[in-house]
């Protein structure tokens, strides 16, 4: 059942589009080999590309982070109930596409504050048959406002992973660490916390590099420790399961990356280096490629 964002006036999202300052969740669609995005999106991920250009894999593995997360959380330990907060655009294998084709009835909650994203919620929300998808135009830091919405749809009875996959580098310290323990004490014992961060702890050259591209567009860009990751987790009194926080393409690898369809050598021989980063095959990565920290904590 869609809420109430998804009946607002197509005028009105497009006058709340910001054409002239790339967006985060646009930025990220660039990488993912998407088309909801703008010149200037384009640009930032040029920008970054150059910085480093094997960068993408960051982008990449943190998308196949989350399906192998979703994976495990719901063919292993059963939890058919997901926020997920920081959406972005509707891609390949969304929270729901994986959870769903696991446990038919699940039920999954997006929420996202981007109007381009908004426009485009009908495509995340085709649920299967049993289970039930709704979308929550809402900004992170008003949690109660998420918790409330979300409510309509989940069941805080039972076990709900929360995932701020690539989020919380875009927010400061003083609204980050209080927003997700706030959102954490809402959640019933059982429940889980899918989380991932950019780092300078492995690779700093690169994403130093990468992030002066972001914040001389006017991007919030917080590069955080290892320990200041698990500070996420310690704070809100959860358990990283095994591994723990590693490098995200070490998190319970399975060495199954999708490898996209390749196209015609003269048409790829053709298209700019952004453009090309949709059909790269990610399997080949290496720990020198990148700087994203990964981990699922588990509610007592």
């Amino acid at each position: 059942m869609p809420g109430d964002a998804l009946s607002q006036d197509p005028a009105e999202l497009r006058r709340r589009i910001d054409t002239t300052k790339a967006h985060p969740a646009r930025v990220y669609d660039v990488f993912l080999g998407g088309k909801d995005n703008y010149p200037v999106d384009r640009a930032a991920a040029a920008a970054a590309l150059a910085a480093n250009p094997r960068g993408y894999l960051d982008v990449r593995h943190n998308r196949d982070f989350l399906r192998r997360a979703v994976s495990t959380l719901a063919g292993q330990d059963g939890i058919s109930q997901f926020l997920d907060i920081g959406t972005g655009l509707p891609t390949a294998e969304n929270v729901h596409q994986i959870a769903q084709r696991i446990i038919p009835d699940a039920r999954v909650v997006y929420v996202d504050n981007d109007p381009v994203v908004l426009a485009h919620a009908r495509a995340l929300l085709t649920s299967g048959p049993g289970g039930r998808t709704d979308y929550i135009d809402a900004d992170f830091k008003n949690p109660a406002q998420i918790l409330e919405q979300a409510a309509k749809t989940l069941d805080f009875d039972r076990p709900v992973a929360l995932c701020l996959v690539a989020l919380l580098h875009f927010v400061e310290d003083e609204e980050a660490y209080p927003i997700v323990r706030e959102l954490v004490d809402a959640l019933p014992s059982g429940s889980r916390l899918v989380l991932s961060h950019l780092t300078e702890d492995l690779n700093p050259e690169n994403i130093r590099a990468v992030r002066r591209t972001y914040t001389e567009r006017g991007f919030t860009f917080v590069l955080r420790s290892r320990a200041e990751v698990e500070r996420f987790f310690t704070e809100s009194a959860l358990e990283p399961a095994d591994p723990g926080v590693v490098p995200v393409h070490h998190w319970r690898a399975d060495h199954a990356a999708p490898v996209p369809e390749q196209p015609d050598a003269s048409y790829l021989a053709a298209l700019d280096d952004i453009e090309k980063v949709r059909y790269a095959d990610i399997n080949d990565v290496t720990d020198a490629d990148i700087n994203v920290y990964a981990a699922v904590g588990n509610k007592a």
